[in-house]
């Protein structure tokens, strides 16, 4: 690795490649005197250091996915209320279901222009602000009166969230190195699985409030859940924190490190807001083909969020819809514990394709249950591993995804069209399982079957691509250890195509 004695002294430029060069140069040995700081920081306090940074970050950062996915999951257990007869919702022209689709169109369109939001703005800022924006439309959804009202509260709510995960999965990506991002979502994405658990317990609780103010149960759902969001978005204008450059509960010479052993990990690629690098996630087919993954694995999360009140109180397992209520907790419990523990060993491991078809196999067992047999104990275990083999994949497959883009600005695009394009399958998934299909629900089930093998397919076709790429440039260059900065600097606006860049399988 070079140091700054092998750098010559800057000259005046006498034509633009001259200077060009020169800031080249300049930056490599910049990144090399960080590399002479980062000396005294042993593995001990390296460790602590990151155990400053997750304690900071982490679990509240899980506290307002919780919130998020609990705000857009909460209408499949206002269902099992009265919300469909007070607002005349009509099973035969599925309005209830046309309430589920809505959001997510809006969900998606929102992502990428959001992410560059929060490139081009503060965190601090622009997280909070987005869930002032859905705590109002949450709270709102309580108080209206037909199907129109809530169609557009729906959408109103897509709008304000839809920059909320791929956000905060970019976000990750600014504090921790590519093999320390799984666990640190996997973390995060666990409190979809807790917003689960936690929905049906507190929705449970909730609709004992029927009557109060002359209002329905599903309503104050709606009502308290949204203010609660409002209350914690206030206190995230104090709370958030922008980036390890700025962090106030780091000191000086941590952001120091913390600047330092990023570089180091991502080779000095790209890191300035410039919209080729936009166009360039665009045009990379790579992610394109984590899209379709993505895709088949979503539309089984929403379809299990927004409808599995409904299948368990269908399975003949619950004696009432309160109990159904209760029913959908110890599934999501289980999904919980495999998403961090798989969040964790993938890390260990430095993989995470098998992971992911690991638990698409899961995924695969749990529908075939499903759909086999009318015994409602072997569904109802069905519905457990169907959990399991799907919550797992989504911080796996975001983090696969986002470890294999290189250069800043890019990655942050290529998260959003990942997280972006997948929740279109929530579209899908609102018409998965209607009233006429019920109890057996076959087609619901079956399309949630066929997309998995899609996603299975296209997993197996990525890791032999990815395989057979980072074998090709083994090869063809010098190993990633052997370039100095600056041969890594002068690639730097090559991203992921930068001759020392191997791709996480």
């Amino acid at each position: 690795m070079g140091s700054p004695n092998e750098v010559s002294a800057p000259h005046a430029p006498t034509t633009e490649s001259d200077s060009i060069n020169e800031k080249i140069v300049l930056k490599g040995s910049q990144i090399d005197d960080v590399h002479a700081e980062s000396a005294g920081w042993d593995e001990t306090s390296t460790r602590k250091l990151m155990r400053k940074i997750d304690l900071t970050l982490i679990p509240f950062l899980s506290l307002l996915y919780l919130l998020s996915f609990l705000d857009r999951s909460n209408i499949g257990n206002a269902r099992l209320d009265t919300l469909e007869r007070d607002l005349n919702l009509s099973p035969v022209k599925l309005q209830y279901n046309d309430a589920l689709a809505v959001f997510f169109p809006f969900y998606v369109l929102a992502e990428i222009p959001s992410n560059l939001g929060m490139k081009r703005f503060r965190p601090s800022i622009w997280i909070p602000s987005i869930m002032v924006v859905w705590a109002i439309c949450t709270t709102l959804m309580g108080i209206v009166q037909n199907y129109p009202g809530l169609m557009a509260c729906r959408a109103a709510l897509g709008i304000a969230e839809g920059g909320l995960f791929p956000g905060i999965t970019y976000y990750i990506t600014m504090w921790y190195k590519r093999h320390e991002c799984g666990f640190r979502m996997a973390i995060f994405f666990s409190a979809a699985t807790a917003a689960g658990a936690f929905g049906g317990l507190l929705a449970r609780g909730i609709l004992e409030m029927r009557g109060v103010a002359g209002l329905s149960g599903w309503r104050w759902i709606f009502i308290l859940e949204g203010i609660l969001t409002f209350v914690i978005a206030v206190g995230a204008y104090a709370i958030m924190q922008d980036y390890p450059s700025t962090a106030k509960f780091l000191t000086e010479e941590e952001r120091e490190e913390i600047s330092a052993r990023l570089k180091r990990d991502r080779s000095s690629l790209a890191d300035e807001f410039d919209m080729k690098y936009f166009y360039l996630a665009l045009k990379d087919w790579k992610i394109w083909v984590h899209m379709f993954i993505t895709i088949g694995i979503y539309t089984g999360l929403y379809s299990y969020s927004l409808f599995l009140p409904t299948i368990i109180n269908d399975l003949g397992v619950a004696s009432s819809p309160e109990m159904a209520q209760l029913l959908t907790v110890p599934p999501y419990v289980v999904a919980c514990l495999f998403c961090v523990a798989a969040g964790w060993y993938a890390d260990k491991l430095g993989q995470r394709g098998i992971f992911i078809l690991g638990f698409i196999c899961i995924a695969i067992v749990g529908l075939i249950m499903l759909m086999a047999t009318e015994n409602s104990t072997v569904r109802y275990l069905g519905c457990f591993l169907l959990a399991t083999g799907i919550y797992p994949n989504v911080p796996l497959g975001v983090a696969w995804n986002a470890n294999n883009i290189g250069g800043s600005l890019k990655r942050g695009v290529g998260v959003a069209m990942h997280v972006g394009f997948g929740n279109l399958g929530g579209t899908m998934s609102a018409y998965l399982f209607l009233v006429k299909d019920k109890p057996r629900y076959f087609p619901g089930f079956g399309t949630l079957l066929a997309c998995q093998v899609m996603s299975l397919i296209l997993v197996v076709f990525m890791m032999i691509y990815l395989r057979r790429e980072n074998a090709r440039r083994n090869r063809e260059y010098k190993p990633p250890s052997e370039y100095t900065e600056q041969e890594k600097v002068a690639e730097r606006e090559k991203g992921d195509n930068a001759t020392f860049f191997r791709y996480t399988i």
